[in-house]
């Protein structure tokens, strides 16, 4: 039984025009794929306002699909089913220790995919990221895809899930984006496990000789909740220890988070979580999770959990699902394990970093490639019309309508992300995800001015409705970047900086900023930090990720400005320094309409609503 489902409206309801993007035939899926034995039935379509016609819900398409046993997924990508530990039957770990001569295996070629700065039009990097995949596959490439795990503060928050859209998804998607395997909650566990032996040891007497008033290890939930950002702890009189100021981020700002996604193996993962610092003494010596004698209980809870992720696509590519930190107050990529595991079991790996360019890419860089050693051979730059549209200074009301003008402004955006990412030696390609509300006269002036202006080419991408297919021409020119010679990867600036420097490095050339502002005790914590040893570090810039600016409301291609710096934190176990800038927050806030409001269990015992 098969039903045609016509993607004649775009992701916004805008209308699309007199013809069809894409006229897809799908398999209908099994009414639960929990084995409840129910009859096979139609996909439910939600009706299009704008064209009075039927298009499927991102969740529908994906539960059309017909998916491949893991197994099947494993044995594709070459890995026996001796390394799998399933968890069900369309998800497994993967022990890559049980894999023969694992080590031994050449590397594949690593494409990074990331973005302009995100605006509410919508990018689509991971759509744009499972769909180059689908590409590759398509093209006859060996191919895995390496994706970061999606967080319940923003599936329950803003945002909604995050497995990719339209025909260019990982799948399962609900199980993805909702506790998956675990591997959040693990961290989550782990990381106040190591708070709870904190206040442990200061109720019992305080053997180290801590001083209270520097603890600087908050709690962590994965979850958005702005009434925990600063609390009172321990409150309720003596036998609950000694009251102090406290707080909680969300799990993916966690350090531990970072340290699970930088680890090259348990043994390092283990010598991380030992150098975390957690405060001082009175006579100003560091005390860490290793003097607490935490870090083999959090080992323990953190072992299975490193071990990565494999999923499919709609389409049958391996993927790699693993770890999740935020690039507007972490990192922002997927686990080191993951993408080398990747890269020894594939010839292309397409992974993908957090937000905008300003933040995913140059942290991805400066940070993921440079302590794990990785040398990417190309990078994807998404962009939309609409979104250049929006950062021209069109109205989002207005962006279903052709707009040359505002379209033209707003290229200073993608231009300054195309220079800034050449800078590390990466040569990038431009990919213009379609959306229905495009004109012909905008992919051209696209086209032209990134052929013209910035030598590189633009792409229109139709993988949101076409999936691998849409995706066919870029994965052939993303080959051919990627083959041709021309990177020559190097961070954008040298160990040996101060930390001030190589922030303010950051500030000039990636976000075009006049220079730094901090005041007396931020700019003694820089230097604190350099007399403890830490300068060789890199730094991790916790900041908006809608602007190259520490405001929000500044789109386009702003300069000149100062990047103000609110607090440093030490992250010594993932091994850099955070740098909170503006009014960044590490533990988010659920928006006035939660997502959470529109979830659901229906009659039928479907989850709706998450995607």
């Amino acid at each position: 039984m098969t039903h045609s489902l016509n993607l004649s409206k775009d992701r916004w309801g805008i209308p699309s025009g007199p013809a069809p993007i894409a006229l897809k035939t799908v398999a209908a899926p099994p009414f639960s794929r929990q084995g409840r034995g129910q009859r096979f039935r139609a996909v439910a379509c939600q009706r299009s306002r704008s064209l009075g016609g039927w298009m499927p819900t991102d969740i529908e398409i994906a539960r059309a699909a017909t998916l491949q046993p893991i197994a099947a997924i494993a044995d594709k990508a070459g890995i026996p089913p001796v390394a799998l530990n399933p968890y069900g039957k369309f998800i497994a770990k993967v022990d890559t220790h049980a894999i023969p001569d694992f080590d031994a295996r050449p590397e594949g070629k690593l494409i990074l995919v990331t973005a302009i700065n995100p605006t509410p039009a919508g990018e689509g990097k991971t759509t744009t990221t499972v769909g180059l995949g689908d590409g590759l596959t398509r093209i006859g490439k060996s191919c895995m895809i390496a994706l970061r795990e999606p967080s319940l503060g923003p599936c329950f928050g803003m945002k909604g899930g995050a497995a990719g859209g339209g025909y260019a998804q990982v799948v399962p998607m609900e199980q993805i984006n909702l506790h998956f395997t675990g591997d959040f909650h693990a961290i989550t566990s782990a990381h106040n496990l190591l708070a709870a032996m904190i206040d442990n040891h200061v109720y019992w007497g305080n053997g180290l000789g801590l001083d209270t008033r520097t603890i600087s290890w908050r709690r962590v939930m994965d979850m958005n909740d702005r009434a925990l950002r600063s609390v009172v702890s321990s409150l309720g009189g003596a036998g609950n220890g000694f009251p102090r100021e406290d707080g909680f981020d969300i799990t993916v700002a966690s350090e531990i988070m970072a340290i699970f996604c930088l680890a090259k193996d348990l043994d390092d993962l283990e010598a991380r979580l030992g150098r975390i610092v957690i405060g001082r003494t009175r006579d100003k010596r560091q005390v860490t999770a290793a003097d607490l004698k935490a870090t083999g209980a959090m080992s323990v809870l953190l072992r299975d959990a490193l071990m990565p992720n494999l999923v499919q696509t709609l389409e049958g590519t391996p993927a790699f699902v693993h770890g999740g930190p935020f690039a507007n107050i972490a990192h922002g990529c997927n686990s080191v394990i993951a993408t080398r595991s990747a890269m020894k079991l594939a010839d292309y790996v397409v992974t993908e970093a957090g937000f905008g360019a300003d933040l995913g890419a140059e942290k991805f860089f400066d940070i993921k490639c440079r302590k794990a050693g990785l040398k990417p051979a190309a990078a994807v730059i998404v962009a939309t019309v609409r979104a250049l549209k929006m950062h021209g200074g069109a109205a989002k009301e207005a962006l279903g309508q052709q707009d040359l003008v505002a379209l033209e402004a707003g290229l200073s955006n993608l231009t300054r992300h195309v220079i800034n990412v050449r800078k590390f030696g990466v040569p990038p390609i431009v990919a213009i995800n379609n959306f229905t509300s495009d004109t012909a006269a905008e992919h051209e002036l696209i086209r032209n001015y990134c052929r013209n202006h910035l030598g590189v080419e633009a792409v229109i991408c139709r993988h949101w409705a076409e999936g691998g297919a849409g995706a066919e021409e870029l994965a052939r020119k993303v080959v051919a970047l990627a083959e041709g010679g021309e990177a020559d990867f190097e961070p954008l600036y040298p160990d040996a900086m101060t930390l001030w420097n190589k922030l303010e490095t950051v500030a000039r050339e990636i976000y075009g900023a006049a220079g730094l502002a901090a005041d007396n005790k931020v700019r003694e914590r820089f230097a604190e930090l350099e007399a403890a040893g830490y300068g060789d570090l890199p730094v991790c810039v916790a900041k908006t990720p809608y602007s190259f600016s520490a405001d929000a409301s500044l789109r386009g291609a702003p300069s000149g400005h100062i990047v103000s710096v609110r607090e440093l934190r030490l992250s010594a176990g993932a091994g850099f320094v955070v740098a909170i800038c503006g009014d960044v927050m590490t533990m988010p806030g659920l928006p006035r309409e939660p997502a959470a409001e529109r979830i659901h269990i229906d009659a039928h015992g479907q989850i709706e609503g998450l995607f």
